[in-house]
């Protein structure tokens, strides 16, 4: 028994480590996203606020609170969009250092409520200013990124390991001796998801949103239209990941390669307001990061169709191409 078990062990040792692919992704890919995350959140120590200063420079020296540790300060000029990021959980509080320094906090904000006590800590007579308009709570900001993840993972891995598992099956080398063609054969699988992903997500919000009591600001059809174009965009991409590969492990490997710098950078838990603007135009490339970015846009500003139409643009565009890439790309067979 033991030389039986020690013959398929050895068997299946030489079958992954003949799998280029596989082996090089299994190796590449957690060295790529601790380096790639050494980068981006590396380096010297990680502010835990960000506190926008209502000045061109921010001089250290013209108020005490500015000599605080962990506290990012961000210049801005815009009072009106600074505190509008503010309501909008983009901006922990924003300070007006000048005489008599004024400063605006959203009350719902935890990270809000901590850095107006070393606020005042440090300067007393600090003065809060309403923040106007409504406050947007957390839960209201997050809900889109929470609902923009669920979608990611089932366009990208819902679609990816079923073309994988049909070409290893060899479902598609029998629908090769049909007259479809790649591309139509991908289209159907896009359709196909697309339908399963918008009655699960349609479904979340109904479900949630009652409980948590989440408004919509703007319009309803619009957010489904977004839903939509995103769901294409992703869901292409993950045919374009399967279009080819014919290992489980390496399509694994390539997905969570796609899924991770997404979840980190497209503002899922957080905003990126105050990182670098390298990590910010990285963060562009994303799908993700334009449905997030206009979902709440619409959710909580209340935009139309031509504010949001630069991300939609993106998201059509992006959609097309990959399954043009996947068509192009795409393989029957195993061999």
């Amino acid at each position: 028994m033991m030389n039986r078990l020690l013959a398929v062990w050895h068997a299946r040792n030489l079958e992954f480590v003949r799998d280029r692919g596989t082996l090089l992704f299994t190796l590449v890919v957690p060295i790529a996203l601790v380096v790639g995350m050494s980068i981006v959140f590396g380096g010297p120590e990680r502010p835990l606020f960000k506190v926008g200063v209502l000045s061109t420079r921010v001089a250290q020296e013209s108020h005490p609170f500015l000599h605080e540790r962990y506290v990012d300060f961000v210049p801005v000029t815009d009072r009106a969009d600074a505190i509008r990021k503010v309501g909008r959980h983009q901006l922990d509080l924003l300070l007006d250092p000048k005489d008599g320094a004024h400063y605006w906090v959203n009350t719902d904000s935890p990270k809000g409520y901590i850095v107006e006590k070393l606020l005042l800590s440090a300067d007393h007579g600090a003065v809060r200013e309403p923040v106007t308009g409504t406050a947007v709570r957390y839960v209201d900001w997050l809900f889109p990124g929470v609902l923009g993840m669920n979608m990611m993972f089932s366009c990208l891995f819902g679609v990816g390991y079923v073309v994988l598992r049909y070409r290893k099956s060899g479902f598609l080398k029998r629908l090769h001796a049909t007259p479809l063609t790649p591309f139509e054969f991908l289209s159907a699988q896009v359709l196909s998801r697309l339908s399963l992903v918008m009655v699960v997500t349609l479904i979340l919000y109904c479900g949630v949103a009652p409980i948590i009591h989440f408004h919509t600001a703007g319009s309803l059809l619009l957010l489904f239209l977004i839903a939509v174009m995103g769901a294409l965009s992703l869901i292409a991409l993950g045919l374009t990941i399967a279009a080819r590969f014919s290992s489980d492990e390496l399509v694994g490997g390539v997905l969570n390669l796609m899924t991770w710098p997404m979840m980190l950078l497209s503002g899922i838990w957080y905003s990126l307001e105050g990182s670098p603007h390298w990590v910010r135009l990285l963060a562009q490339i994303f799908p993700l990061t334009h449905i997030l970015n206009a979902a709440r846009a619409v959710a909580i500003d209340g935009a139309g169709i031509y504010q949001v139409a630069p991300d939609l643009a993106y998201l059509g565009l992006t959609a097309l191409a990959f399954l043009v890439i996947g068509a192009w790309s795409f393989r029957w067979r195993l061999d």
